[in-house]
């Protein structure tokens, strides 16, 4: 175990990806985790941010916390996502750097790169056009992190790293059907109509959109790595770097429920970019990977959902 850190504070540990990531630092580091959510820090309110680095003290930060939801949430709401998350991490890190904090990390949505990159989506990509639009709001608020990581490290030397991750899915997410994102959508659409024997679920598009899906826990898996050796401003896509239609990737979902009713495909809806496939180039020169097939991360996501969605811990 690295001693590296003497204490570090996880903002959104409470969070999907927190509930991944703080086991994994609680594995790899001989260090006080200090793992707050919400309810501990308001990070909206003014002072907070500040209030939260003065009272934990910490000498590295893993910022989880944000305002994050799907497409349909994102499309309604673009000004609550780019105000909530621009003031959350424009305070966190400014605080961070006020206290003194020795390493900074923070993670971003792969949908802030342009909606018009080209498959497979590397690095240098990033600034070469706008984001999609119906998530711009969240993307562009969470790319100024790239922006603030950079300033403060050409000014100041702050050592702070933002990481990319694709589209992630696992245990602890979101399975709320207005604010989920693909694949925990569907395992609850599947889901319910096995249980109540539906003939058949309705999906948007054609199926022919090629996604890159990453599983939580091989996200949570690099975080330590990042934390102890990698100490720049140029970020790294973390995502398995393989594609799967979105027909395809329904397929699955009903093989892990055990579902076997039809798909019926609502064409009127749009299939949005027809590849986003992200390279995973960067992070293979490191010695790293996500190397959990998709098949394999859908059962235990599947197997966690059946067993926690009555007490409590599932966001319906």
């Amino acid at each position: 175990m690295s001693n590296i850190f003497k204490r570090i504070l996880v903002t959104g540990a409470t969070g999907f990806l927190g509930h991944h990531i703080v086991p994994a630092l609680k594995e790899n580091f001989d260090a006080e985790i200090a793992a707050v959510g919400r309810k501990d820090y308001d990070l909206l309110k003014p002072g907070v941010p500040e209030r939260m680095l003065d009272e934990v003290r910490p000498d590295c930060v893993v910022h989880l916390a944000a305002k994050s939801g799907g497409i349909l949430d994102n499309r309604l709401k673009q000004a609550d996502y780019y105000y909530e998350n621009m003031v959350i991490n424009t305070h966190v890190f400014q605080a961070s750097f006020a206290c003194g904090v020795k390493k900074f990390l923070s993670l971003m949505g792969g949908c802030a790169y342009p909606a018009k990159a080209a498959s497979p989506i590397d690095e240098a990509q990033m600034w070469n056009g706008f984001p999609q639009q119906e998530s711009a709001g969240y993307s562009m608020a969470k790319k100024m992190l790239l922006v603030q990581s950079w300033t403060y490290r050409q000014q100041h030397n702050f050592n702070s790293i933002i990481l990319v991750p694709g589209n992630v899915y696992g245990e602890w997410d979101n399975f709320n059907l207005s604010q989920a994102h693909a694949i925990p959508a569907l395992i609850r659409k599947c889901l319910e109509a096995s249980e109540k024997q539906q003939p058949f679920i309705t999906a948007f598009g054609t199926g022919r959109p090629v996604r890159d899906f990453v599983y939580a826990g091989d996200v949570a898996a690099v975080i330590p790595w990042f934390l102890e050796k990698y100490d720049s401003s140029d970020p790294v896509n973390i995502s398995s770097g393989s594609g799967v239609t979105i027909r395809e990737l329904i397929n699955a979902v009903k093989n892990a429920v055990g579902y076997s009713g039809e798909v019926k495909w609502d064409a009127t809806q749009p299939d949005g970019q027809l590849e986003k496939i992200f390279d995973a180039t960067r992070l293979h020169e490191l010695g790293l990977n996500c190397p959990t097939p998709l098949e394999e991360g859908l059962k235990k996501t599947v197997a966690w959902f059946i067993a926690n969605r009555d007490n409590g811990n599932v966001r319906l």
